[in-house]
């Protein structure tokens, strides 16, 4: 990401970031409808968008509708021109998507994960990636960049700090990653990339305050506000799934008690020696054949699910809670006892409009969510920031 000084230079690629940006929400669209929603002038939109147009990002498709005069070249977002690559590493499987510049999945694929050690995990994520860059279609930017959820914390250097269920600390995997595939390369806790999935292309968008909770080997939880991500002071907001909700509960790897996944995510399985499988698909379908441990595995899950949520709703007060990992899967049975848990615990004025919902995008939220960290380096590559006195 680019950092610069406020001279004309900044305001041009502002402008173009601003005018690329409406143009993508708003398509078709034209130059004039462009100026009056941006409050930019019509000769400072029609030359950004030549130049859009000239490096393949903006295209135009021909007259529209008049309002007196000659018609309007309408212009539309060129979500072809380039492709990126989401993954998304979890516990026990490594996940990926080829998408567009507009997050449009053109190939998946998944792959068990045998080994946790960094360099098993490492290698088997570059073999999945160079896999879909492969079947990525010819455009003018070829593959633009790469996307990483993981479930831990991560510096803004792409370091993984700490992921207590890999038995990870500090791996340097955005440098360890650029260096093999020779392109940029964006880390990210997998449940704010989830967010991120959600807020540009799932349940999320049109939402200014949001929470995602992102339930499966463990719970953790990407935390919009006012339409931006939250990361906290030093980067490390959303280990939700490690906020106690039982004081004297069950020990926890990361050295707390009563943890909040170990009773609402997959490692509740390990508690419970009666269930016919140990893996949510198995379960999900056991589920659905009427298995009454399985049900019964899911509703319980849905009521611890809906604790931790009247916390964070309690705490947060969000206009919108969207569930979304692998757990989403088995909505028919945790949202009913979910959905009585936040209804009956949750403060009135918490409640009063805030809706549940569950992921848009289905297990899919953080693939493309990470996918999408890697187009918006990739389109806008400014940070304005201001000097400190």
């Amino acid at each position: 990401m680019t950092n610069i000084t406020g001279d004309q230079a900044l305001v041009k690629k502002i402008n173009t970031s601003i005018i690329l940006d409406t143009i993508r929400q708003h398509a078709p669209v034209s130059r004039a409808k462009v100026s009056t929603l941006t409050g930019l002038n019509k000769a400072t939109v029609s030359n950004l968008v030549q130049e859009l147009c000239t490096n393949h990002l903006v295209q135009e498709i021909g007259p529209g509708e008049s309002s007196g005069g000659r018609k309007p070249q309408l212009l539309l977002f060129n979500g072809q021109a380039g492709y990126a690559v989401g993954v998304e590493l979890r516990v026990k499987q490594l996940t990926a998507v080829l998408t567009d510049l507009e997050g449009r999945i053109l190939a998946e694929d998944e792959t068990p994960i045998e080994q946790h050690d960094v360099d098993s995990v490492t290698e088997l994520m570059i073999r999945m990636t160079k896999e879909m860059m492969r079947q990525a279609p010819p455009s003018p930017y070829g593959i633009i960049g790469i996307g990483v959820g993981v479930p831990g914390m991560v510096d803004g250097d792409g370091t993984i700090l700490f992921a207590p269920n890999l038995g990870w600390e500090m791996v340097p995997l955005q440098h360890r990653l650029e260096e093999e595939l020779g392109l940029p390369v964006t880390i990210d806790n997998e449940a704010n990339a989830g967010a991120q999935g959600e807020l540009r292309f799932g349940a999320g968008q049109h939402v200014r305050h949001l929470l995602y909770i992102s339930a499966g080997s463990g719970i953790g939880s990407g935390i919009i506000i006012n339409g931006e991500l939250y990361k906290g002071a030093r980067g490390y907001a959303g280990e939700s799934g490690h906020m106690s909700i039982n004081a004297d509960g069950i020990e926890c790897t990361c050295g707390n008690r009563g943890c909040w996944e170990l009773y609402a995510s997959e490692k509740s399985y390990e508690h419970r020696a009666s269930l016919p499988s140990s893996k949510t698909p198995e379960l999900i379908r056991h589920a659905d054949e009427g298995h009454p441990e399985a049900i019964r595995q899911f509703e319980e899950l849905g009521r611890y699910l809906g604790v931790g949520i009247t916390n964070l709703v309690n705490g947060f007060n969000p206009q919108s809670v969207i569930i979304g990992g692998p757990l989403s899967d088995a909505r028919a049975w945790l949202e009913p006892t979910l959905r009585q848990v936040v209804a009956k615990r949750t403060l009135p004025y918490h409640r009063e409009l805030m809706e549940i919902r569950f992921a848009q995008l289905g297990s899919r939220s953080t693939m493309i969510g990470a996918a999408y960290s890697a187009i918006s380096q990739f389109l806008s590559p400014v940070r304005v920031s201001m000097p400190v006195h």
